[in-house]
């Protein structure tokens, strides 16, 4: 038996979130030695970091499907199994297509991450403290970009690019064996928690439900996925992810070729923004809980620290990309990474306000494919804005006006979900 299981789960989140930003960083941390390996041009890289996204956002939402009908524990594990070989693979790439394909299918078995967290966490924690926890546990993302820099760096720069992916690899195979190993979907389903523990999460969840009324069963997923709050949470999502994969495809590259640094000064350089990063994914949960303490408003806490930072966020990227020198593109970028990251949890968080648990999964996946497509759409017009111009500028410009767009949406359509449906009475 195990003390605490439920916060052992949101360690193995954390670090298989780290795990999994150290294996998508991999590729930018080594893009110029790839490049020269393989020659490849910034059009195609654009396409390249792109055609992750298309087999990651269809499986974000088939994902989320097979999450509410397998569970999370056995979803998430086999996910991770299959994307660590195929991440491994990388280095059997020989060219562009080889490249193209390995992506796609490495980004199709990290497609359910998401899903499978959220409805864990939906399964051992009550809503009061979802936020929270999901914070907490996402803060592992900006966390394994932040390593991945020196870890994959060190390992190209010593033993070359190839063995550095097949030792990543080797790190999500292990995690997988440990995940299986002590996890369950529920307190109900797990051998390894103690009896005080479920007794004491199932009286916070029953506590819970007698003081506000809970997202009700019945509604089929397709009833959720019309509601204006799913739908603008959805874009804001995508919003949210602009910038983020705009960050992590691109600022590398780009601080090599805007600012000249070499691929250990770069791989440094990107810690920085990484860490406050994980700083603030780690805070935007905890502020937005207890915003909802104060007020005793669900949603208007979601939505104030939704709203705010990431209007700062957008503010933020955009100033990013007018600046000439290093040290305030790396300032303004930090900054704008990490009101960012304070939102991270808070999508989540949303799904587990108004949606009833059976569709919590789909739900999310959902979120997650739109989130995702985002990260198609955004590599490839940046590569085609670096290749046919030469510079970033306008790129940053535009990753920040999307972000406002999003903000500015959930501002003016969000509003209390006892206004959206029946199923979302959340206080």
């Amino acid at each position: 038996m195990i003390k605490n299981l439920r916060w052992i789960i949101v360690l193995l989140l954390f670090l298989v979130y780290m795990i999994n930003y150290l294996d998508r960083v991999a590729l930018s941390i080594t893009l110029p030695m790839i490049e020269q390996d393989l020659t490849l041009n910034a059009e195609q890289f654009g396409l390249i970091f792109g055609s992750f996204f298309f087999g990651y956002a269809l499986f974000n939402f088939v994902g989320g499907l097979a999450v509410d009908k397998f569970g999370p524990m056995l979803v998430l594990g086999v996910a991770v199994g299959l994307w660590s070989i195929f991440c491994g693979m990388t280095a059997l790439a020989t060219g562009f297509y080889s490249m193209l394909i390995l992506r796609v299918l490495f980004g199709m078995a990290e497609g359910p991450i998401c899903a499978s967290a959220n409805k864990m966490i939906n399964g051992w924690f009550p809503r009061k403290q979802a936020a929270t926890a999901m914070g907490l546990l996402s803060a592992g993302s900006p966390l394994g970009g932040a390593v991945a820099g020196p870890i994959v760096g060190y390992l190209a720069l010593s033993f070359g690019w190839r063995p550095a992916f097949m030792i990543i690899c080797a790190i999500g195979i292990v995690w997988m064996l440990v995940w299986f190993f002590l996890v369950a979907d529920s307190p109900e389903k797990s051998r390894r928690a103690l009896e005080n523990e479920r007794a004491l999460i199932a009286q916070q969840k029953a506590e819970e439900g007698e003081q506000e009324a809970a997202p009700q069963a019945g509604h089929s997923l397709g009833y959720y996925l019309k509601q204006p709050i799913i739908l603008v949470t959805a874009f804001a999502f995508f919003s949210y992810n602009y910038i983020l994969f705009f960050f992590l495809s691109w600022f590398p590259s780009y601080l090599v070729q805007a600012h000249g640094l070499n691929i250990k000064e770069m791989s440094i350089t990107t810690m920085i923004p990484w860490i406050v990063g994980f700083v603030g994914l780690a805070l935007g949960g905890i502020i937005s809980d207890a915003i909802f303490r104060l007020t005793g408003r669900l949603l208007l806490s979601r939505k104030i620290v939704l709203v705010t930072c990431l209007l700062a966020s957008a503010a933020c990227v955009a100033l990013a990309g007018t600046v000439s020198q290093v040290v305030p593109a790396v300032m303004l970028m930090s900054v704008s990474i990490f009101f960012l990251y304070v939102t991270g949890s808070i999508y989540w968080a949303i799904i587990q306000d108004v949606v009833h648990k059976s569709r919590v999964g789909g739900a999310s996946g959902f979120i997650h494919l739109i989130g995702s497509v985002s990260g198609i759409v955004g590599p490839i017009v940046t590569g085609f804005i670096v290749q046919n111009t030469g510079k970033f500028d306008s790129a940053f410009i535009l990753a920040g006006g999307v972000a406002a767009l999003g903000a500015i949406l959930v501002l003016l359509v969000v509003r209390s979900p006892r206004a959206v449906s029946p199923a979302a009475t959340s206080h």
